[in-house]
């Protein structure tokens, strides 16, 4: 998907337990056009840029895991609330 001239981009840093867990959970983002690739190449040392459609997919895929019970909340709870304090931004902002 190409971004339009209203859609804003949101930039996160991982950190490494945070990375990690998104790494091993590509392959529910396997439909979103790359991200699932673009996950799998972060090394956590810089802050990398999303748009909502990536953040909503982010979301459900982390959202699994907080319904998992093998999955680390310590991890997963900040992971998802950092996701939707991203999205809520973006869709609270006066340019969307």
């Amino acid at each position: 998907m190409k971004p339009g001239s209203k859609d804003i981009k949101i930039f996160l840093r991982f950190t490494p337990d945070e990375l990690f867990l998104l790494q091993e959970n590509t392959g529910q983002m396997a439909e979103s056009f790359g991200l699932d690739t673009r996950i799998g190449k972060l090394t956590g040392k810089r802050k990398v840029g999303f748009y909502l459609w990536d953040l909503e997919c982010l979301e459900a895929a982390v959202d699994d895991l907080k319904h998992s019970k093998e999955a680390d909340k310590t991890v997963v709870n900040p992971l998802y609330d950092k996701i939707k304090e991203a999205m809520d931004y973006i869709l609270n902002s006066k340019k969307y």
